[in-house]
């Protein structure tokens, strides 16, 4: 440059962009959380947004709660967060801005309802390890997941004979793996071994009280049933938990108590697949769950009849179907007042991913309110991390947090 005559500035191009980037920008009221990947299932940062500007305010290099916290307590003017359900933000808020009000990401919302029934629909007899059981082994809806766990335990001789079957019948690992629901490299590490794999556990802690089974069971055979007074037996011998944990392991005992003295039931088969009207083919839950959120008049005639088919064959999808157009209803309306009865209708019905999605919603009720009540979502933060993936795709994933950074920040011209 200076063999052509022309001047050459001490600032890059790239030095004057993260100068500008340091600008002061106006105080943001109303913000935006989200995570993004800086390395796909290994590291995270966070960004954050001005939703009444739609524009970037800050990118953070991680996402944990103290980063987050410090950056809120230098911005106390914040009125309102919005951020889906991780807990971590909502962690971070508390602590960084208390004063604030948070709102959960309506899209979210429905997301984590969608997915409750996904998994209440994988009961039906889908090709997943529980579809090798037994008929006396299978469970229903109304034994809930224990019966189900405890069934796949004592299953597992079972299901280890019918995958050496399907392999004596000439078929590969990938058609057996189609064929049972199980990965490709867990059937091949099955047809390797003589026996049923043991499952990896991690060794049990003082803080567990599993770390003290046998003098709990010695107790217990006693007759001292009280979790209190059960505490403080094992706390003499170095318990380091809490009586809520202790007492989920009792609650397990006392059901196989009550279970002995009611004696032996018949226990139902397993539930039937629904199939599509038009293929015959069973419906997936992964597309049950999908069309069960699905408004009536956005359904095209093949999914209207999948959704009758699934209505008729699932007493539960019905009941699930019913609960979400409400839902939906709710978060559509200004009025936050019916989501209490909805949650006690949700827990009511007895469907355990329904009544564990109704528990969430209840311990993050005043987030799931404003979100009802307020205009503010996390679709703006949402869109901006798209568009950070695709700078950073574009610099082959060279740039640092601080390039980064400055380029996602809205460019301020300086003298």
């Amino acid at each position: 440059m200076r063999r052509l005559g022309v001047g050459v500035s001490n600032d890059t191009v790239l030095r004057h962009l993260k100068k500008c980037a340091e600008s002061v920008a106006p105080p943001p009221t109303v913000i935006g959380i989200d995570d993004w990947s800086w390395r796909k299932s290994q590291t995270y940062g966070t960004i954050i947004v001005d939703l009444e500007r739609q524009t970037v305010i800050d990118i953070l290099p991680d996402r944990s709660v103290e980063s987050c916290a410090s950056w809120l307590r230098q911005h106390p003017e914040i009125e309102v967060i919005s951020r889906d359900r991780c807990g971590g933000y909502a962690k971070a808020a508390r602590q960084g801005a208390p004063q604030a009000l948070q709102v959960a990401d309506r899209f979210h919302l429905v997301q984590n309802l969608r997915q409750a029934i996904e998994e209440q629909m994988n009961m039906h007899g889908r090709a997943t390890g529980r579809a090798l059981l037994s008929d006396a082994e299978n469970i229903s809806t109304a034994n809930h997941l224990l019966r189900s766990r405890l069934a796949h335990r004592k299953s597992r001789e079972e299901i280890f004979r019918n995958i050496h079957a399907l392999r004596d019948q000439g078929l590969s690992c990938s058609e057996i793996g189609r064929r049972t629901g199980f990965p490709r490299r867990s059937v091949a590490k099955w047809l390797s071994s003589d026996s049923p794999p043991d499952r990896r556990r991690a060794a049990l802690k003082p803080t567990s009280p599993w770390y003290f089974e046998s003098i709990l069971a010695d107790l217990w055979k006693q007759g001292i049933r009280s979790g209190q007074e059960l505490l403080v037996e094992i706390q003499r011998h170095g318990y380091e938990g809490s009586l809520s944990h202790l007492q989920r392991l009792l609650a397990g005992w006392r059901r196989d108590e009550q279970t002995v003295l009611a004696g032996p039931t018949d226990t139902p088969l397993p539930l039937a697949p629904v199939r599509d009207p038009q293929t015959g083919h069973a419906i997936s839950p992964v597309v049950a769950a999908a069309l069960c959120i699905k408004p009536r008049r956005k359904l095209t005639a093949d999914q209207a009849q999948k959704v009758d088919a699934l209505k008729a064959g699932s007493p539960s999808f019905a009941t699930m179907r019913s609960l979400a157009m409400r839902f939906q209803g709710i978060l559509r309306g200004d009025q936050s007042a019916p989501l209490d009865a909805w949650i006690d209708l949700a827990i009511e019905t007895g469907i355990p991913p329904i009544m564990r999605f109704a528990r969430t919603l209840h311990r993050d009720i005043e987030a799931v309110r404003n979100a009802i009540e307020l205009p503010w979502s996390n679709g703006q933060a949402e869109g901006q991390v798209n568009r950070l993936k695709t700078l950073k795709r574009a610099m082959y994933g060279r740039a640092g947090p601080e390039l980064l950074r400055a380029r996602m920040l809205p460019l301020r011209h300086t003298d």
